[in-house]
């Protein structure tokens, strides 16, 4: 078994950016949502437009909170909106 290098075993120790909870929230004009909503809700709508989960590669998403809406292209080619 090879060994780790210090480094590793000091980001196994104290962690990290990359292993920490995140958590975020998009606030605008007294509205809030989390990245978590905004996921599920893209989830729903995309699977909605019969793309299988096995299907999806990429997914990009653009927050327009002033529009009131999330916009979403899937693999480049698939491209939806929700509301914020």
């Amino acid at each position: 078994m090879a060994r780790k290098s210090s480094v590793e075993r000091a980001q196994e120790i104290v962690g990290g950016f990359a292993t920490a909870k995140k958590n975020i929230t998009i606030q605008y004009q007294g509205r809030e949502r989390s990245q978590e909503n905004i996921l599920q809700q893209v989830r729903r709508d995309v699977y909605a437009k019969g793309v299988a989960d096995e299907e999806i590669e990429c997914i990009n998403i653009y927050i327009k909170p002033e529009e009131q809406a999330v916009y979403y292209v899937v693999n480049g080619e698939i491209e939806g909106k929700i509301a914020f």
